[in-house]
């Protein structure tokens, strides 16, 4: 993500190059999404959803999704790239993040962007052979990697979830998921969600499924 600085032929000190690319990620992201279209908005209903609609996904075996939808923008934050998902986890989504996710930064900065790790894929459980087929498969799942402040600030899974303000920030995010989503999993749950928050709304008989808690 190096950048060159202005007037020269040098590379810009790393803290710089990165916050620039953030702030290039802001930039892209609402390009096309701003107030405006955030007024427009009206996916699945709510003004709060900005995308399109995409109709049925089709795909092999229990995967595939009924009126499936793109989601850009979520309650005025952008989306780092578009979320294939069902309404009902975008709608649950614009719930969390106006509940939860805003809320939870407000004391370090004002939450313009999700870094969207995962959305719609047609595969098992964790890609591990002969797992169930995940939520994924069927638009009922997004997996968040990131935060993006206003000012650029990233706020991480991978390494700020350890302690500090901005791990309170995600730990307090991921707790009060749990009951919006089915399932809520993250860092110490397993070996596959330690980069990652995952927010499915799979409903299991026995309440939510939400590690760790």
């Amino acid at each position: 993500m190096a950048l060159a600085a202005c007037g020269g032929g040098r590379e810009a000190p790393k803290a710089q190059s990165d916050l620039d690319g953030v702030r290039g990620f802001l930039k892209n992201a609402f390009a096309g999404s701003g107030e405006q279209s955030y007024a427009g908005g009206g996916l699945c209903g709510d003004p709060a959803l900005v995308g399109e609609v995409i109709g049925d996904v089709p795909g092999e075996g229990a995967c595939g999704i009924e009126n499936a939808v793109s989601l850009r923008m979520v309650s005025g934050v952008a989306l780092s790239q578009p979320a294939v998902i069902n309404c009902t986890t975008a709608r649950q989504l614009k719930t969390w993040v106006d509940r939860s996710a805003k809320p939870a930064t407000k004391k370090l900065g004002k939450l313009a962007g999700l870094k969207v790790a995962a959305s719609y894929a047609c595969r098992t459980r964790n890609h591990q052979a002969g797992a169930r087929i995940s939520e994924h498969g069927k638009g009922n799942a997004i997996d968040i990697s990131a935060f993006i402040l206003q000012d650029g600030t990233e706020l991480t899974v991978l390494t700020d979830w350890g302690g500090g303000k901005r791990g309170k920030a995600l730990k307090k995010m991921h707790a009060e998921a749990c009951g919006t989503f089915g399932t809520v999993l993250g860092p110490g749950s397993d070996g596959f969600h330690r980069d990652h928050i995952h927010l499915d709304v799979a409903r299991h008989g026995n309440g939510p499924y939400c590690r760790p808690r």
